[in-house]
Parts: C-alpha cells; sequence; structure tokens
C-alpha cells in the first residue's frame, strides 16, 4: 500500500483553502489530520484529506450549530 502524502500548500490546494487556515488548524488542535515527519515537516495524507471533506457535508446550518 502505498500512501500519497501532499506537503501543506499542496494540501491547501487540494482543499481550495489557505496555506494559513492549515497552520492555524494545526495550532487550534487539528480538525484537518497531519503527519510531522521528522521535527518540522508537515504532510497530509491524501486519503485524510478526503475523509475530511466527506465529514465536512451537512444538509443545513442547523447541523452546524447544534
Amino acid at each position: 500500500m502505498q500512501t500519497q502524502l501532499l506537503s501543506t500548500p499542496q494540501a491547501a490546494k487540494f482543499l481550495n483553502v489557505s496555506i494559513a487556515f492549515l497552520e492555524r488548524d494545526r495550532w487550534a488542535g487539528a480538525r484537518v489530520p497531519f503527519i510531522k515527519v521528522g521535527s518540522r515537516a508537515v504532510r497530509y495524507r491524501l486519503d485524510d484529506l478526503e475523509a475530511y471533506i466527506k465529514n465536512q457535508r451537512h444538509q443545513s446550518v442547523l447541523e452546524v450549530t447544534q
């Protein structure tokens, strides 16, 4: 099994969000799962990003606020 790992800029482009969004997310508790490689490198698994997108689907605004 080969896992595709994306850098922060690649993950941001895939999710259509800013790099800053992903950086803030990591500091705030990481809703978007990430992998720390070594002491500094951060990578995102493509499977995790796809699962994150799937889990963000809502039917109405009421679901989000409850």
